[in-house]
């Protein structure tokens, strides 16, 4: 069984103020969300067939469709935009009250985008399998993930380690930083 979720939507009431109705919003209506989020931003020309919600609480706090073409931003996956926009709507980067639904399983990037902004819960409805067979086979990424930096198909370098620990020593004695 689904598991139901309320949020509030603004009405007039006989009175003519705005009184709050609930209306209980499913699993299936989320996911649902995310597939139009992924029609809608292919048909329009602005990417790939992956579309994205945030959820917090029953309501819809972040959106996203994939923009990577119209953007030219190779990050502009759909759920990494609709993690921005969770998290520019509820003012952290922090999701650790949120679900995220997404059209497809999330490629590597967007995974680590999840797990950095503390995402516990995913839905995904196409898998990666899914998204091989029309052209956007990730596999090599998961393959690379894990090797170490040397042995990855792109040439990868320590460089300059000395100067780049400034800053990281700067931080460690930081006493008003936020933590992750």
């Amino acid at each position: 069984m689904a598991a139901k979720a309320s949020y509030s939507l603004p009405r007039v009431d006989s009175a003519g103020s705005f009184a709050a109705i609930e209306k209980i919003m499913s699993q299936p209506e989320f996911m649902r969300a995310a597939i139009t989020l992924a029609e809608e931003g292919m048909r329009s020309g602005r990417g790939g067939p992956f579309g994205c919600v945030v959820v917090r609480r029953g309501e819809i706090v972040g959106r996203g469709s994939n923009r990577v073409t119209s953007t030219n931003d190779p990050t502009a996956h759909a759920e990494v935009v609709a993690i921005r926009d969770a998290c520019a709507a509820l003012k952290t980067f922090q999701l650790t009250d949120c679900e995220l639904y997404t059209s497809c399983e999330p490629c590597p990037m967007c995974l680590a985008a999840i797990y950095w902004a503390r995402i516990p819960q995913t839905f995904y409805g196409n898998t990666r399998g899914d998204a091989a067979a029309i052209g956007f086979d990730d596999d090599f990424i998961y393959q690379q993930v894990p090797l170490p930096p040397e042995k990855r198909a792109i040439k990868m370098e320590l460089f300059m380690r000395d100067e780049a620990q400034t800053a990281f020593k700067e931080w460690a004695t930081k006493t008003d930083k936020v933590r992750y």
